[in-house]
């Protein structure tokens, strides 16, 4: 892989977070919709599909994001209540705290019904 190339990667990639905290400086809705498409999943798809890897593992990526998608949403409910009793710095531990715990019990859920997330 060459120097250029894993730069545009690198710079193209982490473009898209500055972008969403931008926005989000700016408009509460357009920050956080920005920030909630799944632009990061589609560039992978890009990379992975640029770099020539082979089709199942690029339809597995989406898969497996869709799985491991799902159980971070709820504690994206809990997060105001969290910040404003806590503090920023102790909701942010207690949400990924949270998403961790979801994420978990969400996989023991799934693992009887034959989907491996772990």
């Amino acid at each position: 892989m060459s120097w250029p190339y894993l730069a545009a990667k690198y710079l193209s990639t982490a473009a898209v977070v500055v972008l969403a905290s931008e926005l989000a400086k700016r408009s509460d809705r357009i920050g956080a919709l920005v920030a909630s498409l799944p632009l990061v999943t589609v560039m992978v798809l890009i990379w992975l599909h640029l770099e020539r890897q082979p089709p199942q593992r690029i339809t597995l990526h989406a898969w497996y994001t869709f799985w491991y998608v799902l159980p971070t949403l709820p504690p994206f409910l809990l997060f105001p209540w969290l910040y404003q009793s806590f503090g920023f710095w102790l909701a942010l531990l207690s949400f990924i705290l949270l998403i961790l715990s979801c994420f978990f019990l969400f996989a023991s859920i799934l693992r009887p019904f034959g989907l491996q997330l772990l």
